[in-house]
């Protein structure tokens, strides 16, 4: 694996995979989603060490996206009946574990689409044992579960501990395998995810958790995952993970498994976010330039309808900026400006930290017509949006061997009410 450092976030931006801001901006119309497809292409190869590298795709869902993906050998994880069906539109195979369904739940559609497919499962709570082996005597299944701690950038996005709904609590596995047991259900593989931006003293207690928890579950393990929460630096005091120590961490786990059950045991990781969240771009314009008291407001054509992550838990997006006519703005004085959107609402607001506080972010003075790049959005960006204040959502673009490819058509006012019926 490749040793990657932080990178360098600059305020001044005029293309993205060598195609112009500007000329994306007026030819598909702002707010705009652009994704590098090579920026994934790279992270993927990141984990080429891992057995099976497996998409969380609520990261970032658009079936162009799963595709390419899908060609580069990353199978897919889905939550949802809707995911599920994105994975089939996107090319995925019901067969072979190309898709698992992860979930804490079974909604009506979601199980009888497992079922239908007879799709693997990775359960969050002991209760989809029971639901799956009446439906499906015989299925074989994987265990989430919560080792009783967490970590993550944001108490939302932690994902283990006590006040997380995610995962089978670890003092129950007993109640699962008895509940297997009744249904002729075979746990063959374990999951443990406890959250977003995972370092390795947390990884360690991880490793051990998983070790402790397959073995009251014993050989029948196949196959466990590391998970995901890979974290990936949105500012210059946030760092990459060391991936050869990550792998080599959950290989010494895998490999004294093996050992203990006398057969191989395949290595997954999980990732998000770390796959598709440098490789993307929103585009937005300047709409007002306005002082308001001591701060200067940038307000954009983009809000928390299309990029929801700063107002959700407070995240930091770097910041760029272009002129309307496509030029650098590195000539431009610096100012510190707080960068909001164009919703009803005070908290729309892409620069604030967790709690709703409002900062300021220094960046080259903007006028109205220029574009605002909000950088690193490629994760949990356009999946998050809504359509708030009855705003339509965005279009979204790929760049590829140097072209700009359209992957999702802006939405129409026809699509924002089709579903909604005036009574007689």
């Amino acid at each position: 694996m490749a040793t990657l450092s932080t990178p360098k976030f600059s305020t001044s931006r005029n293309e993205i995979a060598g195609q112009s801001v500007a000329a994306l901006a007026k030819e598909y119309g702002t707010p705009l989603y652009v994704y590098d497809i090579n920026v994934v292409s790279q992270r993927i190869a990141d984990l080429s060490q891992f057995d099976v590298v497996r998409y969380a795709q609520k990261a970032c869902g658009n079936i162009a996206i799963l595709d390419r993906m899908r060609r580069r050998g990353v199978v897919v994880d889905a939550v949802s009946c809707g995911e599920i069906h994105r994975a089939l539109a996107a090319g995925y195979s019901a067969e072979g574990h190309e898709i698992v369904y992860t979930a804490d739940i079974f909604d009506a559609a979601a199980l009888d689409l497992v079922v239908e497919h007879n799709l693997h499962v990775n359960c969050g709570s002991p209760d989809m044992i029971s639901q799956l082996g009446q439906r499906r005597p015989g299925a074989e299944v994987t265990l989430r579960i919560n080792p009783g701690f967490g970590h993550g950038h944001s108490q939302k996005t932690n994902t283990g501990g006590e006040q997380s709904k995610h995962g089978i609590w670890h003092s129950q596995i007993d109640d699962c395998l008895r509940r297997a047991d009744q249904f002729g259900v075979t746990v063959t593989g374990l999951h443990m995810h406890i959250g977003s931006g995972t370092d390795l003293e947390h990884l360690s207690e991880v490793c051990e958790a998983m070790e402790r928890v397959a073995g009251e579950v014993g050989r029948t393990i196949t196959t466990i995952s590391a998970g995901g929460g890979l974290p990936v630096p949105y500012n210059e005091s946030e760092t990459y993970v060391d991936l050869d120590k990550y792998f080599q961490l959950w290989d010494a786990t895998r490999n004294r498994l093996s050992e203990s059950f006398g057969h191989p045991i395949t290595l997954e990781i999980e990732p998000g976010r770390y796959l598709s969240a440098e490789s993307g771009f929103l585009i937005a314009e300047v709409r007002s330039v306005k002082k308001v008291g001591g701060n200067l407001f940038v307000l954009l054509d983009a809000g928390f309808n299309d990029l929801a992550r700063p107002v959700m838990y407070g995240a930091h997006h770097p910041i760029s900026v272009c002129s309307s006519d496509g030029h650098a703005v590195d000539d431009r004085e610096l100012v510190q400006a707080v960068v909001g959107g164009p919703l009803c609402e005070s908290g729309d607001i892409f620069t604030q930290r967790e709690g709703g506080y409002v900062d300021s972010r220094s960046l080259p003075a903007c006028r109205v017509g220029d574009y605002v790049i909000l950088e690193n959005a490629g994760a949990y960006g356009f999946v998050m949006a809504s359509n708030y204040n009855s705003k339509t959502r965005a279009a979204e673009v790929m760049i590829e061997d140097g072209q700009a490819k359209l992957i999702r058509k802006r939405e129409t006012f026809a699509d924002l009410i089709r579903g909604e019926v005036i009574p007689d």
